[in-house]
């Protein structure tokens, strides 16, 4: 396999779904409350967080073996630091590669809206490295899904509405429409934080049995089987209670557009179904993929509704 091939796979492209949807969503929220966006602004700040992701998970690659935390009972996709394909220092090379550009991606967005972009990118970079590495690293202490719904969720829908409308919450004289952009994009930015935080439950649930003998307390690990299971089933769930709620504030329609979500809540009820009944093993990868799927065809529903 080639260096740029294995760096393409160490980069999980399964899973960098959840660097887009929440730009996705953030200027989603904006065009429907305001009647327009900023298409250029909204590719920087996808290009910065696909980045971020992607270090991020070039760092669980290396750390990961590092920690003896991938062994020969892995059911996951094949990780290249692991299997030799890319060297612990090649890995780290290309991590930093991928924080560089996502700053350089955040300069014009800092220049444009100051100190509030400094202020979530700062922990962003640390949790890059901070989520498998540092002195305590989150997936190793139970708090990946927490982090995903936070910063793949809030921060990063509520951080792309922030670069869009240029108005803070924090500003005296915030006129209603802002707040009620930023009201909606707090309900969708839990919502997608939920699904995104499904993606990871189930990759946990999948190494929950490999998890348990290195070392690495996954929520799935702590629960157990079937409280993962359902806890992972319930972030699913959770999206589409609290959808009447960000409907109204959105001023949609639930009785012009039901149609439109089928074929979200049909992939949605298919992956509760695999959730429940997949066994703990390889066996979950495709269900993984239809996690990643799902997100963006609920975003989709959204942007059609």
């Amino acid at each position: 396999m080639s260096q740029l091939g294995s760096y393409f796979l160490a980069s999980r492209p399964k899973t960098l779904s959840a660097a887009l949807i929440p730009v996705w969503a953030g200027c989603m929220v904006v065009w429907r409350l305001t009647g327009q966006w900023n298409f250029t602004l909204a590719v920087f700040t996808f290009t910065s967080a696909l980045c971020l992701q992607i270090a991020c998970n070039l760092f669980n690659d290396a750390i990961d073996h590092a920690k003896h935390a991938d062994t020969k009972r892995r059911t996951g996709p094949k990780r290249m630091t692991a299997s030799g394909n890319l060297s612990r220092r090649q890995v780290f090379i290309g991590a930093t590669i991928f924080l560089l550009i996502a700053c350089g991606m955040a300069i014009p967005l800092i220049d444009l809206r100051g100190w509030p972009i400094i202020a979530i990118g700062i922990p962003s970079l640390y949790f890059a490295y901070g989520y498998t590495g540092g002195p305590y690293p989150l997936a190793y202490n139970g708090l990946g899904e927490i982090f995903v719904i936070l910063f793949f969720g809030l921060v990063a829908v509520l951080g792309t509405i922030l670069v869009q409308i240029g108005t803070s919450l924090f500003v005296p004289g915030t006129n209603l429409v802002s707040l009620q952009v930023y009201h909606a994009g707090f309900l969708v930015g839990i919502q997608v934080g939920l699904l995104s935080a499904s993606m990871i439950s189930i990759n946990n649930l999948r190494d929950r049995k490999e998890d348990a003998t290195t070392g690495k307390k996954t929520l799935a690990v702590r629960l157990g089987s079937a409280k993962a299971r359902g806890m992972t089933m319930g972030f699913i769930v959770a999206t589409y209670v609290t959808l009447p709620m960000s409907f109204r504030v959105l001023q949609l329609s639930i009785e012009d557009a039901w149609w439109k979500w089928l074929p979200s809540l049909l992939l949605a009820g298919y992956m509760l179904l695999k959730i429940q009944r997949t066994p703990e093993n390889q066996c979950l990868n495709p269900v993984l993929g239809l996690a990643s799927l799902h997100l963006i065809i609920y975003i989709l529903a959204y942007t059609l509704s």
